[in-house]
């Protein structure tokens, strides 16, 4: 599930606007020094790699997996398959195939280095800056359908209350038998046609879903935004909330980065993505903006039993969930081999994870999973992994920052197309934030459309009550907008 806002387009694709939205997108990765192209020694690598891929001797091709994912996705890094445990009643087992990156990549080669210096995939306004080479990520390495692929087999059980009771991680040949939709998938659901598979996928994940509240953790179901060209050149802004289907697929995943963690923590070697506890002051502000949108947060509510009455469906819910992410800054990775750190857990989740899901878009599972394998095997955890855990946390902050910078833009640049033709008009806000060092700034939340945005007045601006406001600027080219009390 995603952690930052996620931002599509929806437009005819040869208007003015569109065109402007496609030389905005240019100008940032130009500005980021970003680029979804690689040098010509990487894509050689990449393309001998996936010709040569190093296989594994064990083969679960037997096993009916098959990947979910947005219609439009190549770069499948997850296969699963559910089953009834026949030596538990009541219980699951769960297998989940995660591409096996270290197949095809060695360490020290084009392809790693470069792996290494770009961190992650970059996503913005159906922009993506990839990780790795399209022949490996969306080819060679990505789990596609009636493909045989090298993958890391995890193998979970999961008892009756929704409790992960064993994990195990082997390499293993698989192949998916089908690529299926979040939507479609949904739809067979709610039309009562979709098979056994699909059935257990709702009732582990409801049971998951469970089990974090009771532990205190909360997943924010954080919606898309999308920017619709509406067909006169301009643009309307709407939340596409996730499908039941995409929650509980995204609790699988945090079942396998538990399982992961919790092997790590036993072997006291391993890499942690963790979260500190919510600073009070965004609590806080967190509660202002609900005044700001209208919605009921009584002050006795914890915040994880507040989020969980939010329905993405509702505009400013959604705008809500959106806000909630400031409560994931401060979120990073800590290595450790011997002794544990100080801070292991993840609070918004309150438990110990790790990041051992997506390879072919974030670089640290690679390093992850090849731990949890020679874990599980009995074996020395490879030296190259080693070597590389203590620079990985900087590494991964570093491309964290770059991505937050990316998604930044790509969001400032679509508020500014959809608002660029109502200078001049105003708006209802309400201060939720005063800008420390300047009484005169802070930042406000707009219902409609359900923005957040800075802004200036003549005098001390009034924390947490409702003001009007004028749209002074909103220019796509510098990405700029700017709004003052009325």
């Amino acid at each position: 599930m995603p952690s930052n806002r996620v931002v599509k387009v929806r437009s005819t694709g040869d208007s003015v606007t569109a065109q402007e939205m496609r030389d905005g997108i240019a100008a940032i990765q130009q500005e980021l020094k970003v680029t979804p192209s690689f040098p010509d020694s990487v894509e050689k690598a990449a393309a001998d790699a996936a010709a040569n891929p190093r296989l594994p001797e064990l083969d679960r091709t037997d096993i009916e997996l098959v990947t979910i994912d947005p219609e439009s996705a190549r770069d499948l890094d997850q296969a699963m398959h559910i089953a009834r445990d026949p030596d538990h009643a009541g219980g699951y087992v769960v297998h989940y195939a995660i591409a096996d990156v270290a197949a095809f990549v060695t360490p020290g080669d084009a392809v790693d280095v470069e792996a290494n210096r770009r961190g992650e995939t970059l996503y913005g306004a159906d922009s993506k800056v990839p990780l790795h080479p399209t022949v490996l990520s969306e080819g060679a390495a990505s789990l596609l359908p009636d493909e045989v692929r090298p993958a890391l087999l995890w193998t979970i059980k999961v008892d009756e209350t929704g409790e992960g009771t064993d994990v195990e991680v082997e390499r293993a040949l698989v192949r998916s038998r089908a690529k299926l939709s979040y939507e479609a998938v949904q739809a067979d659901l709610d039309a009562g046609r979709a098979d056994e598979m699909i059935l257990l996928l709702k009732e582990v994940g409801e049971l998951r879903l469970a089990r974090e509240a009771s532990r205190g953790g909360v997943s924010l179901p954080l919606p898309e935004q999308e920017l619709i060209e509406n067909g006169d050149g301009h643009w309307e802004l709407e939340f596409r909330r996730l499908t039941p289907v995409e929650t509980w697929n995204a609790q699988i995943s945090l079942l396998t980065g538990m399982g992961a963690a919790s092997l790590m923590v036993y072997a006291r070697v391993g890499i942690l993505r963790t979260l500190p506890p919510a600073d009070p002051h965004d609590v806080q502000r967190l509660h202002r903006t609900a005044r700001a949108l209208g919605i009921e947060w009584p002050a006795e509510q914890l915040y994880p039993d507040f989020v969980r009455t939010l329905d993405p469906s509702k505009p400013t819910h959604a705008a809500m969930i959106v806000a909630c992410t400031r409560l994931l800054r401060g979120a990073g990775y800590v290595t450790f081999n011997g002794e544990l750190p100080e801070q292991a857990q993840h609070s918004a989740l309150a438990s110990e994870y790790a990041h051992v899901t997506a390879p072919l878009r974030r670089l640290v599972d690679r390093y992850a999973g090849e731990v949890c394998v020679a874990l599980c095997a009995g074996t020395e955890v490879p030296d190259w992994v080693v070597a590389a855990m203590h620079e990985l946390p900087d590494t991964m902050t570093s491309s964290g920052r770059r991505a937050n910078q990316y998604e930044n833009a790509v969001v400032d640049l679509c508020e500014a197309e959809l608002l660029h033709d109502r200078v001049g008009q105003s708006f209802s806000a309400v201060v939720v934030d005063l800008d420390e060092k300047d009484e005169l700034k802070g930042d406000i939340t707009i219902q409609d459309p359900a923005i957040e945005a800075t802004v200036t007045g003549t005098e001390p601006l009034p924390l947490g009550e409702e003001v009007r406001v004028e749209l002074v600027q909103a220019d796509p080219k510098s990405r700029s907008v700017e709004f003052r009390l009325a």
